[in-house]
């Protein structure tokens, strides 16, 4: 047999596929594979045999069949056109698909992308002799009405001098806008849309140290575990403990300035809903859809494995884009778990030795370098980006030690652990205090306290205290009951009920209570504290708590969520006054 460039189905086994005669392919190049032109991924090179991952159903093929090499590896079209748009795993466009199949995604459709005919207006922001360079900004166009879309010179271009450029006007993302002259006098183009391959990082000029949260409207995330801009943050959770709607309540309310969310081998029913809710919801940054400024990436649990594992790349890929504009990108992946699912079936039909419960011995490396690829950075055109990744977790049964829970833990630094027995009992966002932990408290503090309040993270930290010592007095009630408890500790369970009812509980179907500003929050932390405080100074006057505690008062304190709104906090400073004067009646009755 004559050496070619074509290679030869030798085996089938589902998404992998075993060739011969592929000596001239390259380890990570995208293939086509049979005439059908499936397209493919190759994972092993071993002397003339290599191994394939395939992106699509490979029902029907055949050993016999030719591998075609593409030269390149597989890749996304970033450009116009990315946002409010839907896509596969490995960003085929699911609304131009349905036009061609109602139903399924069809064999051999090809790496269709963002669309090629659409006109977009271009407005150039450099001038012909001009010299460019890496990253460096060429043109703008404005993709929606929220979104100014930078048209930027691809990584590794090098220096160029500009000799042609079109004027402002609408052309779609084939025109070539400039032609620029490398220092070797060689003419290279450039349009609207570059190229990227999916698993390599995107270069930054610096990495920084986060310094801004994410703020995200949710009481328990930003005052109690707090993610940063550019940081990365857990969501495990067993079956019906609000993951998914946890991500979206983040996706509609992050001071993200663009959103990718993924649904990575999710059900089909939790994809149509976010389909359905997204483009109704209004932006409370723009007044606008949330769409204006969302990608989508949909691979449920019934399109192909291998493209599953494809689809976080995808995303992330897309997210450095946009970070390396100077956005701040907040990118929700849906559920991580699954995406480790699809890691381990290709392992296995790979042979590949398993390690603990069937996962690759790679899964930890695997899930370090997905979460390695958020960070805050300075751009190579000199502007701060960011891309904050937020994984939802779905362990088997809520078992929080099993492999991808266990190795998440290890590389991201919010966890924010969501409790099956709090969901159960309606308590949403149902994270476990106990169990959730941010390891961004002590690089935010600064901003907190400089933009919030000057004792911001003590009085967090004081709540928090009480909340653990609560856990431990729960378990002496259950012993010997509350009324056997002295009054102060008895005082302590009153006030972490109020803590846990009116603060960390959260009605997202409220139009007040779904997103909180943070100064209110802060506000109504703080008015649970001085409550405390009064009835400490009770306590010490010697009046016992059943005394201190006053329903009517109480369901005051827990209804503020409700009745003050957003944008006038005088009710609180109202509740302040009648607490403090409700306790000091009380005290003064008990002095005479």
């Amino acid at each position: 047999m004559g050496q070619t460039n074509t290679g030869i189905i030798t085996g089938i086994n589902g998404p992998v596929i075993t060739g011969c005669n592929m000596t001239a392919f390259k380890m990570r190049e995208m293939v086509m594979v049979s005439d059908k032109k499936l397209i493919g991924e190759v994972i092993i090179l071993d002397g003339d045999i290599g191994t394939i991952q395939v992106y699509e159903e490979t029902e029907g093929l055949k050993a016999g069949e030719p591998i075609h090499p593409t030269g390149k590896p597989l890749s996304v079209k970033l450009g116009p056109g990315m946002l409010k748009t839907m896509f596969d795993g490995i960003q085929r466009p699911l609304e131009k698909i349905q036009e061609i199949s109602p139903v399924f995604i069809p064999e051999g459709i090809g790496l269709m992308s963002i669309d090629e005919e659409k006109k977009w207006h271009y407005v150039p922001t450099v001038n012909v002799n001009d010299v460019i360079d890496d990253g460096e900004i060429y043109g703008l166009v404005k993709e929606t009405e929220v979104v100014e879309h930078r048209l930027m010179v691809p990584p590794a271009f090098g220096k160029c001098k500009i000799i042609e450029r079109l004027p402002e006007g609408d052309y779609n993302i084939e025109t070539e806008l400039l032609v620029v002259e490398d220092a070797f006098g060689r003419q290279k183009k450039l349009r609207m849309y570059q190229e990227w391959p999916i698993r390599t990082p995107r270069p930054s000029k610096f990495r920084r140290e986060p310094e801004k949260p994410l703020v995200t409207g949710q009481r328990v995330v930003d005052m109690f575990f707090p993610i940063a801009k550019g940081g990365t943050a857990a969501i495990p959770g067993g079956f019906g403990t609000g993951k998914t709607m946890m991500q979206h309540q983040l996706a509609k309310w992050s001071d993200a300035d663009i959103i990718i969310y993924i649904g990575c081998g999710e059900r089909g029913n939790e994809m149509t809903e976010v389909i359905e809710d997204f483009p109704n919801l209004v932006d409370p940054r723009s007044g606008k859809s949330i769409m204006e400024r969302t990608v989508m990436i949909a691979n449920t649990s019934n399109m192909p494995v291998a493209a599953r594992e494809a689809s976080i790349y995808t995303g992330i890929t897309m997210a450095e884009y946009f970070r390396d504009m100077g956005y701040d990108v907040a990118m929700m992946a849906d559920s991580t778990s699954r995406w480790a699912e699809a890691l381990r079936e290709i392992s296995g039909r790979l042979e590949e030795m398993p390690a603990e419960e069937g996962y690759p011995a790679y899964l930890s490396s695997r899930i370090a370098q997905f979460y390695e690829r958020a960070g805050s950075v300075d751009t190579l055109n000199d502007q701060e980006g960011s891309v904050s990744i937020i994984g939802a977790v779905s362990p088997a049964g809520g078992d929080f030690s099993e492999p991808v829970t266990e190795n998440t833990k290890r590389y991201v630094n919010t966890f924010l652990a969501l409790d099956k027995s709090l969901a159960y009992a309606r308590h949403y966002p149902a994270i476990n205090w106990m169990e959730s932990y941010s390891g961004y408290v002590k690089i935010l503090t600064e901003w907190y306290e400089d933009n919030v309040a000057e004792d911001c993270i003590k009085l967090r930290n004081k709540m928090l205290d009480l909340l653990f010592q609560e856990s431990k007095l729960q378990e002496m009630v259950m012993l010997i009951g509350e009324e056997a408890l002295p009054d102060d500790q008895r005082w302590i369970l009153s006030i972490c009920k109020l803590l846990r009812v009116g603060y960390l509980q959260q009605n997202s179907f409220n139009e007040i209570d779904t997103y909180v500003p943070l100064e209110k929050q802060y506000l109504m932390l703080k008015l649970i504290d001085f409550t405390y405080e009064k009835g400490q100074e009770g306590l010490n006057k010697g009046i016992p708590t059943t005394v201190l505690n006053d329903v009517n008062l109480f369901d005051k304190i827990i209804k503020m969520k409700y009745n003050i709104p957003n944008d006038d906090f005088s009710g609180i400073h109202q509740l302040r006054d009648e607490i403090d004067q409700h306790y000091d009646e009380i005290i003064e009755k008990y002095e005479d």
